[in-house]
């Protein structure tokens, strides 16, 4: 599948989530009682629906998308560069309606794909998800009610699922994948357990999105070692702006 892969045709992604509300206590009565149902699922002895409240980011029924980052390979020159755009900030309608628009213009070429680390299970539903619970149109690369599984991973690729070989048991972390492939970790900052804090407490959200764009760069860079091709040099690696 991937001797025949262009890495320039594949649209690396990656989205960063924080749960709806700062508090438990600021969400409304129903919604609390919802996340104190499910924090009895998904908790240890001990635990509460307060204490748990930050894993309300992982779940796009209690969750909402801050940012999302996607990048592209390109030539430059004799060598391949990156350049990534960031869309984020506060008003996550606009966030998803902005990526939907540039999403739907990159997947008009048929030989385009999608490719994001755990993104079968995470990153695409999440954002289809989200997209309904604002009232948005999926784009078509994300209405996908009853297409077959072979039919999925034609158009969005994922680099957890190509490491699995089929192992359905088996997770393996990026930091952990760039670590054996020597690939340079993006984790230079942060991680994806201090994205709420930071949000919610510092309001950084470009700090949110470097680490973002980061994680879709490291991606990238495994795809390639996956392919048996050499890395992109950390000097050809850019970040657009909104004009871009």
């Amino acid at each position: 599948m991937l001797d025949k892969l262009l890495p320039e045709h594949v649209l690396f992604i990656d989205i960063e989530t924080v749960s709806q509300f700062k508090d438990l206590s600021e969400a409304p009565e129903n919604i609390q009682k919802l996340w104190t149902k499910k924090a009895g699922q998904i908790g240890k002895e001990g635990d509460t629906a307060e204490t748990l409240y930050s894993r309300a980011a992982i779940y796009a029924e209690f969750g909402k998308i801050v940012c999302i980052s996607a990048g592209k390979i390109f030539r430059k020159g004799n060598d391949r560069a990156y350049r990534v755009k960031s869309y984020c900030g506060d008003d996550e309608k606009t966030i998803l309606q902005e990526f939907s628009a540039m999403v739907t213009a990159f997947m008009e070429n048929p030989t385009h794909k999608l490719c994001a680390h755990n993104g079968q299970e995470f990153d695409f539903p999440y954002i289809a998800r989200r997209m309904l619970i604002n009232g948005l149109p999926l784009p078509p690369i994300l209405n996908i009610a009853g297409a077959k599984p072979w039919e999925i991973k034609e158009v969005m690729l994922d680099t957890l699922q190509l490491w699995k070989f089929g192992d359905y048991k088996h997770y393996t972390s990026l930091e952990l994948l760039c670590a054996i492939f020597n690939i340079p970790t993006p984790k230079d900052d942060i991680d994806g357990s201090q994205v709420g804090d930071i949000y919610y407490k510092t309001s950084d959200i470009q700090r949110i999105a470097r680490y973002c764009e980061k994680d879709t760069f490291a991606i990238a860079q495994l795809m390639l070692r996956f392919k048996g091709e050499p890395l992109i040099d950390q000097g050809n690696y850019e970040i657009a702006g909104l004009e871009d």
